[in-house]
């Protein structure tokens, strides 16, 4: 397919699925698990929400905060906001009550439009922030009301906020426009020669930038998206099972997920996937080992690795060759991909911080400052002879876990709202699936909390990816001369057994 004759390729997000219901209105577009959407009847749906928020009086520029598991509802409240000129911001339904308070207290939405368990628990922790209504209240809200027009958005104006864990405790919003999006997707696309009979994996939530890819390379030409239930995430049969069943082609996932298929799904069990073209990866480093095993086995599926912050999306690629089977070490990052440019800082030596700059770079953190100049990523990387890129580590403390973001700075403020606790330090002790967040406390009084007590405090107020996995109490913390946390000599004592 020709991307550059596709309409809405180059316009707002909101205009990719109406062109796709015009080419093809009977064509499937989302296959959720509370059932399928054809382009036309997504189409409709948002036309429909759109009426109904637009008489509860969302204007152009408002946020709407959908906290909701994934399903075609949402998909189709995110379509309707964009068609007022409004802001998205998805939030999965397993961030509790408290955490959405603290993201609705940041975005100010206009609404938060919630589904029937997101609702009832709001009931139950006695939710007092912004207006809250559900999916079918509001569906009905719009029947019969007329449809506005489309907004005709700028494609440098914020469409969607995507909330990142923060290191001050409070979440931290990325506000990414029209052309950040669409710039990745294009090229995402073209590169996998993406069309109408392909058909695409959505295993990431909506508020995690994988799903961006997912949802809009679909509506951009036309392929349908299947929707991946959050709780069948990390079931590996499962996934294995959908996988084949579903006759998905293009697979994107973190790698946390894929390795887990592979040694507990029975994933290279059998012949590869007849209609698996193209197996994607993103958002940690894959265990090299289970990377190789893919490439060896699957001979004629074509396998990426995709790189980048949710503050830039996907800024490099690389892609596996045969090649790749003789090494040993970690997959490269590769090459500047989506239209930006990547240098290192310093520039004149082999090893440094990745800067980036370009059309996928977010407009900046709501209501911060906008973002100017390149985009640091606090991520130090190798470029080799050959001009490929090797990511090497963090510079500062974000880590991930299964693919997600965490500051630990987050989840020690959660822990410090603990009677029994004096401080607090998270770490992330092993790799890949063996991951797991330890917490190192410094005990208020004489006895300090319970690993359990811990966990239910995250629970609370933390999304699940987030919750505690050990705890140890010691006297103190370490500390460096300057008298900050000295988080590298804790995290050794940690992996050590020494706490």
């Amino acid at each position: 397919m020709n991307l550059a004759q596709t309409p809405g390729a180059t316009g707002p997000l909101h205009a990719l699925v109406t062109a796709s219901a015009r080419r093809a209105p009977d064509a499937l577009a989302v296959h959720g698990p509370e059932g399928r959407l054809s382009y036309g009847e997504l189409d409709a749906l948002a036309d429909r929400y759109a009426a109904a928020l637009a008489h509860r009086g969302v204007r152009p520029g408002e946020r709407v905060v959908i906290w909701s598991h994934k399903c075609p509802d949402a998909i189709a409240v995110m379509q309707a906001a964009l068609r007022l000129g409004a802001v998205y911001v998805p939030v999965t339904g397993a961030n509790p009550p408290p955490r959405l308070s603290l993201i609705a207290r940041s975005a100010r939405p206009a609404l938060v439009v919630a589904d029937a368990d997101a609702l009832r628990r709001a009931a139950a922790a006695g939710w007092a922030g912004a207006p809250l209504c559900g999916f079918a209240e509001l569906r009905a809200a719009g029947e019969g009301l007329p449809v506005p027009a489309p907004h005709a958005a700028d494609p440098d104006h914020p469409a969607y906020i995507l909330y990142t864990s923060g290191s001050t405790g409070v979440p931290k919003g990325v506000c990414l426009s029209h052309r950040n999006a669409l710039s990745f997707v294009t090229w995402a696309a073209a590169e996998l020669d993406i069309g109408p009979g392909d058909r695409l994996s959505n295993h990431a939530p909506f508020n995690f930038d994988l799903s961006v890819f997912d949802l809009y390379a679909a509506f951009l030409t036309g392929a349908s998206v299947h929707l991946v239930p959050q709780e069948m995430a990390y079931a590996p049969a499962q996934l294995v099972a959908f996988l084949r069943e579903r006759e998905i082609s293009v697979w994107y996932s973190v790698p946390s997920a894929l390795s887990l298929m592979i040694r507990e799904g029975g994933l290279l069990a059998g012949p590869p996937p007849p209609a698996l073209r193209a197996c994607v990866f993103a958002g940690e480093p894959f265990t090299p080992r289970h990377a190789r095993a893919l490439r060896r086995e699957w001979p004629k599926t074509r396998l990426l690795n995709w790189y980048g912050p949710t503050e830039t999306n996907v800024c490099t690629s690389y892609e596996l060759t045969e090649a790749d089977l003789r090494g040993e070490g970690p997959l490269p990052i590769g090459r500047a991909c989506s239209g930006d440019r990547v240098w290192l800082d310093p520039e004149d030596g082999p090893e440094g911080e990745l800067l980036v700059s370009g059309p996928t770079v977010m407009l900046g953190y709501w209501g911060g400052e906008p973002q100017r100049g390149p985009y640091r990523t606090g991520d130090l990387v190798r470029r080799d002879a050959a001009g490929v890129l090797h990511y090497l580590g963090r510079r500062d403390q974000l880590v991930k876990v299964r693919g997600h973001r965490i500051e630990p700075g987050e989840i020690e403020a959660v822990l410090t709202t603990l009677d029994e606790v004096a401080e607090a330090a998270v770490l992330v002790t092993g790799s890949g699936l063996a991951a797991r967040l330890h917490a190192v406390v410094v005990p208020a009084g004489e006895r300090g909390p319970s690993l359990l007590a811990v966990k239910r405090r995250c629970a609370e107020r933390l999304p699940t990816y987030m919750i505690v996995d050990r705890l140890s109490l010691v006297a103190e913390l370490p500390r460096t001369d300057n008298g900050k946390l000295d988080r590298r000599l804790l995290t050794a004592r940690a992996e050590a057994g020494e706490l």
